[in-house]
């Protein structure tokens, strides 16, 4: 199962729901961190070193940032990014549907968009 980290923009009611759902899911949050206001680039740098997927709302600058890492041959262990407009039980439930069925390590240099449908 691949772990996750929470970007700062990240609706918290979807953190909260995947762990009502399924308690068994490694998510931290920015905020938990102590990267409350860190820039893309260092989400993205911290989550590589922790191996954690990233999760946000930030559809206009962390994919970029991702791909940037990913072009430099730098660790980016996957980015799931949410649009603001997924109801929150949809993006819940991708979330750990991609959570149960991944193996950690699946989602190296890839962004995906959520909702999966």
């Amino acid at each position: 199962m691949p772990r996750f980290l929470a970007d700062e923009n990240l609706n918290n009611q979807i953190v909260r729901g995947i762990l009502r759902r399924n308690p068994d899911v490694d998510i931290v949050k920015v905020q938990e961190i102590s990267l409350k206001g860190a820039d893309d680039p260092t989400v993205l740098a911290w989550a590589a070193q922790e191996r954690r997927v990233v999760l946000t709302h930030d559809v206009a600058t962390m994919a970029d940032f991702a791909y940037e890492r990913i072009a430099a041959g730098l660790s980016m262990p996957g980015l799931f990014e949410i649009g603001r407009s997924v109801p929150v039980g949809l993006a819940i439930d991708d979330i750990l549907l991609l959570a149960k069925y991944s193996i950690e390590g699946e989602w190296e240099g890839q962004v995906i968009y959520l909702p999966l449908n």
